[in-house]
């Protein structure tokens, strides 16, 4: 599948516009000529001018909200620690909402919750992450009476072709291009085998299939025996804390069966709690989450406080190298340095605050504009990191341009 590469090199910090005003300047004590009356006359009306203007800027900037929709803490904290981030940094112009964990089966509450954020007028674009299944016909359902909504979507579970035509953006790691680069990254940590936990509805996901197929070509390539293991849905009976205990149980087995050597994968961020736990324990090899970061489940699993350091990626990976070490498994453990869904919300927040400042002149997609948002929201996270955005290109070579693909380096703990 041929695609084009849009690389981008993320070197540019997050510059926040502040408006002033200027103070009045002293009143002569003398009279001017009549010609320096009039310029001063004139200065101060432009001045004037200058200050409504930055007052009608203002006012217009408090005149609409941009909502967020993320999962509960259960799910994965990082979207909802993001999404209060935002608002404390934005204020009453940031509204939050969050779906059910059991999605699947309550499709009609996501769409509820979906109408009520969008019922407030005020509320001019919705950022959603992870956009689950159901934001399709959340977005179709908003739009029969807000048909001017934004959505910008970030990890979406629903095939391409059902959310693209639906959101005005998609942004979504490069599912395919991990499939290519993680076994290589395996075979430098040692690993002989790569277990690879997920359930039938994440295996009908076509990006994440397409991962897979990736991983069963590139494992082969870097003698990797890949054997997958089907876990349970933690949107099904037994729920997260199900899934979650049988991750517990089945590594130690796998461990057992394979060695040492052995890389754990899985498709969902409920379980990489679990996951990254057991590895530690048992002295495996982890590679990466299934939503890169180094905040993804790494806290919880290993008794880091994040306390003040919530979205302080020096400090987490300070934390990482530190139990690393205790752990002695120097090489064996990986991530990116980008927390791909904090970005996401970041991006997306800021994107469309520029698009109802009226930066992009009316349009939703400016390309240029969008890219060099990504740019400075990744750069306040990880300065200097190396980044690269694709275009997702469906299986007949067509560019879908408001879908955008996210690849990063590996950060391998020593």
């Amino acid at each position: 599948m041929k695609k084009r590469l849009l690389s981008l090199t993320l070197a540019a910090a997050m510059v926040l516009s502040m408006a002033g005003c200027r103070g009045a300047e002293p009143a002569a004590t003398t009279a001017a000529p009549a010609e320096t009356t009039t310029a001063a006359a004139a200065d101060t009306t432009e001045a004037e001018k200058s200050d409504e203007a930055e007052t009608e800027a203002a006012a217009a900037t408090e005149d609409f909200k941009i909502g967020i929709i993320t999962g509960t803490a259960s799910q994965g904290d990082e979207e909802i620690t993001q999404a209060n981030k935002m608002k404390e940094k934005y204020g009453d112009m940031i509204v939050t909402s969050t779906y059910p964990d059991n999605f699947t089966t309550e499709t009609e509450t996501v769409i509820s919750n979906t109408v009520a954020m969008a019922s407030d007028p005020a509320v001019k674009a919705i950022i959603w992450c992870q956009a689950i299944p159901g934001t399709a016909a959340a977005i179709d359902k908003v739009r029969e009476t807000r048909p001017d909504m934004i959505f910008i979507v970030g990890t979406p579970g629903e095939d391409p072709g059902v959310i693209n035509p639906k959101a005005d953006i998609v942004l979504q790691v490069d599912e395919p291009g991990c499939g290519i680069v993680i076994p290589p990254q395996a075979k430098k940590q040692g690993a002989k085998t790569m277990i690879h936990y997920s359930f039938p509805r994440h295996m009908s996901y076509a990006l994440i299939v397409a991962r897979h197929e990736n991983l069963k070509k590139y494992c082969a390539e870097n003698d990797i025996e890949l054997v997958d293991v089907t876990a349970p849905d933690p949107t099904g009976d037994s729920g997260i804390t199900g899934a979650q205990q049988f991750i517990l149980e089945d590594v130690p087995r796998q461990i057992e069966k394979y060695g040492k050597d052995t890389v754990f994968f899985t498709t969902n961020c409920g379980m990489q709690e679990p996951l990254i736990r057991s590895v530690f324990e048992n002295g495996a090899i982890y590679s990466l989450q299934c939503c890169p970061s180094p905040f993804h489940a790494f806290p919880a699993a290993l008794n880091i406080d994040m306390a003040g350091h919530e979205a302080d990626v020096d400090y987490m990976m300070e934390q990482l190298q530190a139990k690393v070490t205790e752990a002695n498994m120097g090489g064996r453990v990986s991530t990116w340095g980008v927390p791909c869904n904090m970005l996401f919300i970041s991006a997306g927040v800021e994107y469309a605050k520029k698009v109802l400042e009226g930066e992009t002149s009316g349009a939703v997609l400016d390309e240029a504009l969008l890219r060099s948002t990504i740019q400075e929201c990744a750069e306040q996270f990880t300065p200097g990191a190396q980044m690269t955005l694709d275009y997702y290109v469906d299986d007949d070579g067509n560019a879908k341009e408001n879908h955008f693909l996210v690849m990063s380096d590996f950060v391998t703990f020593e």
